[in-house]
């Protein structure tokens, strides 16, 4: 995106409602994340019926999958502004594809997931086969 635009893109960020100013500030992510081409790490937990973890684990389960992404990939997942679950505050959160090994490596490296961790395997690639 070039300066110009984005220059623009905030200062109408912000004159709008705070919902609508932090879809503007995360832009296509937003929209891959509200389609479900790409997924929080709580998305990934919800799906296999863990959204009733704390948030601290669910945190550390995040950052088991963000150091798992970095060391396949080498660069840092892609990060989009959501509301949190239970706050609602708007917080600055990593997205991956559903297909990213790093999601099923955070389960199985992070001793609260480790019972997930194979049955999202076997999920994953049901998914992926079919």
């Amino acid at each position: 995106m070039n300066a110009k635009l984005r220059t623009r893109t905030q200062a109408a960020a912000q004159s709008v409602t705070k919902a609508l100013a932090y879809r503007a500030r995360s832009g296509a992510v937003a929209a891959l994340v509200e389609t479900g081409q790409m997924v929080r790490t709580g998305d990934i937990l919800g799906r296999l019926g863990a959204e009733d973890l704390k948030d601290g684990y669910q945190a550390w389960y995040g950052r088991h999958v963000k150091k798992a992404h970095v060391a396949a990939n080498g660069v840092e997942p892609v990060r989009v502004w959501a509301q949190h679950r239970t706050t609602g505050k708007w917080i600055h959160v990593h997205v991956y594809s559903p297909f990213d090994i790093a999601l099923y490596v955070g389960l199985a490296s992070y001793k609260q997931t480790q019972h997930l961790a194979r049955p999202a395997f076997y999920q994953a690639a049901y998914t992926e086969a079919a």
